[in-house]
């Protein structure tokens, strides 16, 4: 058994899941619910998209990491860029599966020429596992990512960053 076809087992067993606008929720009862932690003085709930956007944060914060998103999604970002009070949204990019007590995380980025991917992955992954886990309690099965473009840095991009 591979360990995502373990991961989706285990996820099974814990109920239902639905993937939406890239964001996988566990269904109770009629409708989409937050993840549930369950203690003795009761629950915390935390939806999926506060899980995406803890991945999306941690995987932007690492050095050689340009953007997120696919093609059409950082489209999308650069000209909600361009008004008053936009930017890219924190989740661009990614896409979790969560279950009652694990996550599974997949990412969509852009890496800097000249950098080595290997490395920026590496730290991608350490980065978005300690958060998610830290922050949500969560236990992250994995991190996938696909790295669909490297950015190679103009003499316009040099230009816009002069006249910032």
């Amino acid at each position: 058994m591979t360990s995502t076809q373990s991961k989706q087992a285990d996820m099974s067993a814990s109920g239902e899941h639905q993937r939406s606008g890239g964001v996988a929720q566990k269904m109770s009862g009629a409708g989409a619910a937050p993840v549930a932690l369950q203690t003795g003085q009761g629950s915390t709930r935390i939806a999926p998209e506060v899980v995406a956007k803890i991945a999306g944060l941690a995987a932007r914060d690492i050095p050689g990491v340009h953007s997120m998103g696919s093609g059409v999604a950082r489209r999308i970002g650069q000209l909600r860029e361009l008004f008053p009070g936009g930017s890219q949204a924190a989740s661009q990019g990614v896409s979790v599966d969560v279950g009652e007590r694990q996550a599974a995380i997949d990412l969509n980025l852009v890496t800097e020429y000249g950098q080595s991917i290997v490395d920026i992955t590496e730290a991608v992954r350490r980065s978005v596992t300690g958060q998610v886990e830290g922050m949500t309690g969560l236990k992250v099965t994995e991190v996938n990512i696909q790295v669909d473009d490297i950015h190679v840095e103009s003499s316009q991009d040099n230009q816009q960053s002069r006249d910032q």
